[in-house]
């Protein structure tokens, strides 16, 4: 466990979060600021940077974060009508918590992919 990661210190049960869904090796949980009606965070539990670190050193574990977004989409009741699931890597795509994590949103009309 990183000390400092504030995700590390979720899955070790340090700071609360509504989690939604767990396995083995993965965890997702609601975003305490949401942008959308359904926001949840999906994380491996093990650390890793950013999701290319992950798809390089793990790439089946970056495949049970994906199968865990998408059991999710489907408790939230999101595949009728579509959903976002969005990887921030690095300082310009904005990543503020560097322990990958994928962002669900969903549950209303999410507008342009990126705004100008």
């Amino acid at each position: 466990m990183e000390t400092d990661c504030l995700f590390c210190r979720i899955v070790a049960g340090e700071i609360p979060a509504t989690i939604v869904r767990e396995t083995d090796t993965t965890l997702a949980f609601r975003d305490i600021a949401p942008k959308a009606p359904v926001h949840v965070v999906i994380i491996p539990k093990e650390h890793y940077a950013d999701v290319a670190t992950l798809a390089q050193a793990d790439p089946r574990l970056a495949g049970e974060v994906l199968a865990t977004a998408a059991v999710v989409a489907e408790d939230e009741g999101l595949l009728g009508d579509g959903f976002r699931l969005m990887f921030n890597t690095g300082a310009y795509a904005g990543q503020e918590v560097f322990h990958v994590h994928a962002h669900l949103f969903g549950g209303a009309p999410l507008g342009p992919m990126l705004a100008r």
